[in-house]
Parts: C-alpha cells; structure tokens; sequence
C-alpha cells in the first residue's frame, strides 16, 4: 500500500541536512537511566516533535557510531523491539543490552511498559508546609478577640 493510498505522508530516509534536526532527539535518549525503556512516539514528543515517532526511529539510525546515546532503550508502543530493515543480529544485541540492565520480556518478546517504562515526570510528594514559629507580632490576638 502505497502513501498516496493510506492518506499518510511518509517521512523521507535520513540525510546529512535532516540529522541536524536529530540532536534534540538523541538528548531525550541520554536522559533515560538504565533499567527503563521509552517508546518512539514518547522520545519524539518528549523533544517536542508530538507524532512524529518514525522521524524518532531515523534519529536512531542515523546514530553515528561511538555516539554514547543509549539508542537500546528506545521501543515501539507494543512493547517489542523493532524490526530493523537489515536483518542480522541488531535485534538481538539491543535484548541483551535490555536484559543485562534488568528489563524482562514476556513469553512473547515484549516488555511491560508499566513495569520498565520511563517517566520523565515521576509525581513528586506534596509540598510539606515550613512550620515556622510565628513572629510575636502574628501571635497575638486580633483587637476583637482581646478582652478589655
């Protein structure tokens, strides 16, 4: 099926002049600890491109070597490692990176984003209150309250 059949642009192949556009990409992908995953969709909304995962996906192929930027963490929605367009033994390097970090995958290849996915934001404590002591002015009494 054909892009002008689906109604869906496909984003073109990365190239020299797009990678520029890669680098807020790949400092989401820094940001993620050992131990958890992220998906493509949220890396790529994360570096304010929202819906435009495939465009995360090229910023993750076009990687130069030695990079540092731990592109093993990143996932599809699924849950499952993606497919790469040449086979050979990516697939299997980025489990074991995945696996010697602690991520799990089930009897199906795929991992529980509940348990091992990322959050950029966790929920913070409420704010606690400083008890402060109060000065004197503030604990006396208001004029009404004091007896004559």
């Amino acid at each position: 099926m054909t892009a002008r059949m689906t109604g869906k642009k496909k984003e073109p192949p990365p190239s020299q002049a797009s990678q520029s556009g890669y680098a807020e990409i790949w400092a989401v992908v820094r940001r993620i600890p050992p131990g958890r995953v992220a998906t493509y969709g949220q890396v790529a909304a994360l570096a304010g491109k929202p819906g435009h995962a495939r465009q995360a996906g090229y910023a993750m192929h076009a990687l130069p070597e030695g990079s540092g930027v731990p592109w093993h963490r990143v996932i599809n929605a699924r849950g499952e490692i993606s497919p790469r367009s040449e086979a050979g033994w990516a697939v299997g390097w980025q489990r074991h990176l995945l696996e010697e970090e602690g991520v799990a995958f089930d009897a199906r290849g795929r991992i529980d984003l509940a348990r091992f996915g990322w959050d950029p934001d966790p929920p913070r404590p409420p704010a606690q209150r400083s008890r402060r002591p109060a000065s004197p002015a503030a604990r006396r009494k208001p004029p009404a309250l004091r007896r004559p």
